[in-house]
């Protein structure tokens, strides 16, 4: 049984970027392409390992090899899409990315053979089964296991702030559910996911980790589906709560902001700070208020006692930290709002060529 290790933890502010994404035809719309891409012939040499399956047979994962000095971000991501586009091109398919694509309707699409996803869907049935979403996932080196559980803590109420600022899925099944970020409301059907709870130290956690694989709860220590978890293999904070995006400066945005956090809390680690006194619940309201508003959502505060609009929070955090990305994404239209003009003002075809990565 492969738990990981404290050993994992070993580098400090590293990047990992991984980026769930759709394959379409000519038109944009979902299309079963995973064997050709994944099986059908050789990856790219820019991208030895190749790409990875998702549940469905039109979802598809990349991911940067490990970044070690984060402004090279820009390039690694770049390198990774470009490469992807084109090894779909050769196929006849296009990417797309959202947090669900707007057209795609699960019980017309097909899951995959790969036995693992074969095993979840007849352990978990109902929820798998739809489990259509995209989303983006950043990994950041931690250099201890303790301080890599302390950040993870620390982290969960940074996570609907990301939600908010990356929401991209107000559709599902050709249906607008007046929701920001459908994505995630259909994810967390599935268990072990939300906004975990807080953990003593790694022990704690790692003794979690044993106990749900040891009692045939998960299949292995992947399956912790958490918006933010230590890894125990990679060494990292892994961040999950993030919608997918089509904008690569979007992803670049939220993915600068991820790495300031952890380096911060790492440093506010070492300086002996006490942990938050927020319960779970109220981190639980944040989430759901960024699924349902984006950017227009607002926040309990750390303290319990107010609220604070992600404006102010966006303020807060760019001065606090150093970083700017995430002011831009604020400021600019969000993906929900940007799908939903472009579907009232010229169509769902319009809407789904959007959504497809640029060549």
């Amino acid at each position: 049984m492969d738990l990981g290790s404290r050993d994992a933890f070993a580098r400090m502010g590293t990047l990992g970027i991984e980026e769930e994404f759709y394959i379409v035809d000519a038109e944009g719309r979902p299309t079963s392409g995973t064997d050709d891409l994944v099986y059908g012939r050789d990856p790219p040499p820019e991208i030895p390992e190749g790409f990875d399956h998702e549940l469905f047979t039109c979802t598809i994962e990349a991911q940067t090899p490990l970044i070690e000095d984060p402004n090279d971000a820009a390039d690694a991501l770049g390198e990774v899409r470009r490469a992807l586009v084109d090894h779909a091109a050769v196929d006849g398919y296009q990417i797309a990315a959202a947090g669900l694509h707007p057209t795609a309707k699960w019980r017309e699409l097909e899951h995959v053979k790969k036995p693992r996803y074969q095993a979840q869907l007849d352990r978990i049935q109902y929820p798998q089964h739809r489990n259509l979403t995209a989303g983006l996932h950043v990994h950041v080196g931690v250099d201890d296991a303790d301080k890599a559980v302390w950040v993870a803590n620390r982290l969960r109420w940074h996570c609907p702030v990301l939600l908010a600022l990356s929401a991209n899925s107000p559709y599902w099944n050709d249906f607008d559910t007046g929701l920001a970020s459908a994505r995630a409301k259909v994810f967390e059907n599935l268990p072990n996911t939300g906004i975990p709870s807080a953990f003593a130290d790694f022990e704690a956690f790692q003794r979690y980790e044993r106990r749900m694989v040891e009692t045939d709860s998960i299949a292995d220590r992947g399956e912790l589906w958490f918006d933010v978890r230590p890894h125990t293999g990679h060494g990292t904070v892994e961040v999950r709560a993030p919608d997918a995006q089509r904008d690569p400066d979007v992803t670049l945005a939220l993915v600068e902001y991820v790495h300031a956090l952890v380096v911060d809390y790492a440093e506010r680690y070492a300086d002996g700070e006490s942990a938050d006194p927020l319960r779970r619940e109220l981190l639980d309201e944040n989430k759901w208020r960024a699924i349902r508003h984006g950017h227009d959502a607002s926040f309990v505060a750390r303290d319990g006692e107010s609220t604070l609009p992600l404006g102010e929070v966006v303020d807060a955090e760019c001065d606090r930290l150093g970083v700017s990305g995430i002011r831009d994404v604020y400021e600019s239209e969000s993906g929900a709002a940007r799908q939903r003009r472009l579907r009232d003002e010229a169509g769902v075809d319009a809407l789904c060529a959007d959504l497809v990565l640029s060549p």
